[in-house]
């Protein structure tokens, strides 16, 4: 508990250490207000979006994209991942392939995206699948692989078909690696619906900050990047929790303790 409790302190401690240094900066004039804002500026602003009720539609709809881009982008990469994990021949020949696809700017899919499915929330929800799939595909694919042959080889021996190796042995095996790549997706289906709301769309938190950077409206800009952080913070902890209720088996780790 007092671990805990030391462990809160120090990220409230860089939190406000940040603010501070931010706040304290654009009194005394190393930073231009009108570049960087100001913190209880930026605040207040966020704030009054969300009271005045302007900002909630904006948030619904990215909601939705992210949502949607991080289910359909995550079940396809662990099924995929599972898959061809277990088919050596094929995943041979496709490696490449994939590595090639993955290496892809993203942003250059986003026009394309746009042309296919429109400016709605479709091409958003596409562009957010196509970062997801490949993290979630990729650790998955390495979690199934890095079971060990011996264990693989005595199962058999005990008479486990395909179906309950597959419960049994690779599932526990990819389950760490899969919720340690849904932590990352999670952002990454947030930017694939930011980035293709930024660069086409009527609504959005993309397209507010988009909105704001073209008035030259730091203050609405960083009110964005402050609402997505805090967005992408709240999945997350979504995804903690079904983590912790799913890998209760596993030992937990030492607890990091500060010294002050």
């Amino acid at each position: 508990m007092k671990s805990k409790f030391l462990l809160v302190f120090w990220q409230l401690f860089v939190l406000f250490s940040f603010l501070g240094a931010w706040h304290v900066g654009t009194e005394i004039g190393i930073l231009d207000p009108f570049f960087f804002s100001r913190p209880w500026d930026v605040l207040v602003r966020t704030w009054r979006d969300f009271v005045s009720g302007t900002i909630w539609r904006h948030l619904w709809i990215t909601l939705v994209e992210t949502v949607l881009a991080f289910v359909i982008g995550s079940v396809a990469g662990v099924m995929t991942g599972f898959w061809l994990a277990r088919k050596e021949r094929l995943s041979a020949v496709l490696q490449p392939y994939l590595k090639a696809i993955n290496a892809m700017p993203r942003v250059v899919l986003a026009p394309i995206f746009a042309l296919w499915f429109g400016l709605g929330i479709w091409s958003k929800v596409a562009l957010g699948v196509t970062l997801v799939f490949f993290i979630v595909f990729f650790a998955v694919y390495q979690g199934v692989r890095e079971v060990s042959p011996v264990l693989v080889a005595n199962a058999r021996i005990l008479g486990m078909n395909e179906r309950q190796m597959l419960r049994h042995l690779y599932l526990p095996a990819a389950l760490s690696w899969m919720f340690a790549s849904l932590h990352t997706a999670v952002g990454f289906a947030l930017v694939g619906a930011v980035v293709g709301e930024y660069l086409g769309s009527a609504a959005g938190l993309g397209y507010r900050i988009q909105q704001a950077e073209g008035s030259f409206d730091v203050t609405g800009v960083f009110s964005g990047m402050l609402i997505l952080a805090v967005f992408v913070l709240l999945i997350d902890g979504i995804v903690s929790f079904v983590e912790r209720r799913l890998l209760v088996w596993r030992p937990q780790a030492t607890s990091t303790t500060f010294q002050g």
